[in-house]
């Protein structure tokens, strides 16, 4: 379930009523430069939906091209590096994985090659040395000189830099031709600043159509300006805005923090500039490759895990340890069917919907601990100390057997083995519009366990614990921590300290 209008109310409105006559100008002009929908649903909740996949201009496949045709064009020119022809596909893959490594595919907005320049060279002197180690291990007679070793490299940064020259030039061209509308995120004159730089630098292929603010911050701005969460979608949708560049970080506020969700849904990119010159005041570096928008700092704001490949791996693991654990501990849920059925009569699973990744919904799985009607068990927060609650029910919760079940959900696709834990719909809706933050727990799959539970909430603990426990988790993912949150699970179940969720 979408919360999203609850949490859209009251983040941002159109100012007091009496306000100024220059509020009311920059109002009446945001509203008259958006076109109203055909049919407007301002009552009706938006669904929740996975972040679209939309085909830029700024993709990474034109700078792997290059630098995999600068690989096979180093070998193919130097025959005497004794490498076989097969050998140069396995080479160029390993070099794409340390540009990789190195953010040089991060999107940017004044790409420039011979600025990579150190980054590809120290990359370069690794591949081919790790390559003349292959070699000398391989065929001793073969080994390479040194000779031919820095020839190899050099040749490699020449032709990467001029491919991704080329590549860069063509983009740059493209996006002057066709520039990609902008939305800019951010109160008072940075903001505009911001706008401004865009809208007189065509080079870099953005054209702002609107600066989503406040009320007041329109009286001085030279484009319409969004102050409401409504005005901001219909324009996303309207003007097909593709790219939002907010001038602060997004979790400075809460309205801000929300509109991530929006431009997400609708597969915008987002980046963060610095107008105001924050890490030259404090003197913080800032993240390499430097990228700039007409002299201000600039980063791309990248969703955590952004790395697809993990995520196949993480959904391999689940499904192949879920399939073992379901074998292994098939006795023992044979055994908990059984007490169950004894003891609280038929039912022995209990159904229950839970909002899953991208706030879809599922039906869990699990024991029955106790009989309640469905409008209770859908709206009720815990049964914990509930005096119908059998002790076989009691017994089943306090040492997390009554989860089991779950273990199918994860092969089905529904969970995953470490998350954050699935809430139901009416709870969604309540926490969101409660704890900034909640709603983004669902950018990850939903998990039989996590950090929050190994760090002892669950039950009736802290639901902003929770969220920000979950959050991290999510912000540092990766498999390594999936593997320590799973090793911790198992201790702690084994001691029976995991409490009833």
């Amino acid at each position: 379930m979408d919360s999203a209008p609850a949490r859209h109310t009251g983040q941002g409105g159109t100012g007091p009523a009496g306000g100024s006559a220059g509020n009311t100008t920059a109002v009446r002009r945001s509203v008259t430069a958006i076109h109203p929908p055909r049919r407007p649903r301002a009552d009706q909740a938006r669904p929740a939906v996975r972040p679209r996949r939309i085909r830029r201009r700024g993709g990474a496949a034109p700078l792997l091209a290059a630098d995999a045709l600068a690989v096979v064009l180093t070998t193919a020119a130097l025959p005497g590096l004794g490498l076989p022809a097969e050998a140069a596909a396995p080479v160029a893959v390993l070099l794409t994985a340390l540009h990789a490594q190195a953010g040089l595919y991060r999107p940017r907005l004044a790409p420039s090659a011979l600025l990579e320049l150190p980054a590809l060279a120290g990359r370069a002197a690794v591949l081919w040395c790790g390559a003349a180690a292959v070699v000398a291990a391989v065929r001793p007679g073969q080994a390479l000189g040194w000779s031919a070793l820095l020839t190899a490299v050099c040749l490699q940064v020449v032709l990467a830099c001029a491919g991704r020259g080329l590549v860069n030039t063509a983009r740059r061209r493209s996006a002057v031709r066709r520039p990609a509308s902008v939305l800019v995120v951010g109160p008072g004159e940075g903001a505009s600043a911001v706008a401004a730089a865009l809208h007189g630098r065509r080079e870099y292929g953005l054209r702002p159509v609107g600066i989503a603010g406040s009320a007041a911050d329109g009286e001085n701005a030279q484009m319409p300006v969004l102050a409401t969460h409504e005005d901001i979608r219909r324009a996303v949708i309207q003007n097909s805005v593709r790219e939002a560049v907010f001038t602060r970080p997004p979790e400075a506020d809460e309205r801000t923090a929300s509109l991530v969700r929006l431009f997400h849904d609708h597969g915008c990119r987002l980046w963060l500039a610095d107008p105001a010159g924050t890490a030259k005041v404090t003197g913080m570096r800032v993240a390499q490759p430097a990228d700039q928008l007409w002299g201000y700092a600039v980063q791309p704001l990248l969703p955590r895990p952004s790395r697809p490949v993990e995520r196949w791996v993480k959904r391999a693991i689940d499904g192949v340890l879920a399939a073992v654990a379901l074998i292994a501990a098939a006795p023992v849920m044979g055994l908990c069917a059984l007490a169950v059925r004894l003891s609280d009569g038929p039912g022995v699973i209990f159904r229950q919907e839970r909002v899953g990744l991208y706030g879809r919904p599922f039906t869990l799985l699990k024991f029955r601990t106790l009989r309640a009607d469905e409008h209770e068990s859908a709206t009720r927060w815990t049964v914990a100390g509930d005096r119908r609650m059998s002790p076989v029910g009691s017994f089943l919760r306090k040492s997390s057997l009554d989860e089991l079940p779950q273990l199918w959900n994860v092969v089905r696709g529904d969970m995953s083995l470490v998350g954050p834990r699935p809430e139901r719909p009416f709870f969604v809706a309540k926490f969101s519009t409660v704890h900034p933050g909640y709603e983004a727990r669902h950018r990850m799959p939903v998990g039989i366990t996590g950090l929050a539970q190994i760090n002892g909430l669950r039950g009736d603990t802290s639901i902003e614990d929770r969220a920000r426990f979950d959050n991290h988790y999510i912000d540092t993912w990766s498999l390594w921590q999936d593997l320590w949150i799973l090793a911790r699970t198992a201790a702690s179940f084994f001691r029976f300290r995991l409490g009833g969720s």
